[in-house]
């Protein structure tokens, strides 16, 4: 878990790494989603619609891209996230909550 805002997304561990993550606030799933981790977590610190909530928390998993969307299908159905206009038709695929 780290602070999104404080996050070096220029970092080597982010270097090609894809997966599935999860910004929350507080009790509260604010976004998640699934794709190249750094790209995707830039593009969400510009969003007004995220960053309107305070002390916004980030965590990811690398994960199988044959598996990302069934993964992200279970995520959106079990956290319910705030913001997020679609998520994927896919199969869930359970994982472990991260808290």
């Amino acid at each position: 878990m780290c602070r999104l805002n404080d996050l070096d997304l220029s970092s080597e561990i982010f270097a090609g790494l894809k997966g599935v993550y999860i910004i929350w606030s507080g009790q509260e799933t604010i976004r998640l989603g699934s794709g190249l981790i750094s790209d995707r977590l830039k593009a969400h610190r510009d969003d007004p619609k995220i960053n309107k909530y305070p002390n916004l928390l980030v965590t990811w998993a690398k994960v199988n891209g044959t598996q990302m969307e069934g993964v992200e299908k279970f995520l959106s159905d079990k956290l319910s996230p705030i913001v997020g206009e679609r998520f994927p038709d896919r199969t869930p695929i359970p994982v472990n909550l991260p808290w």
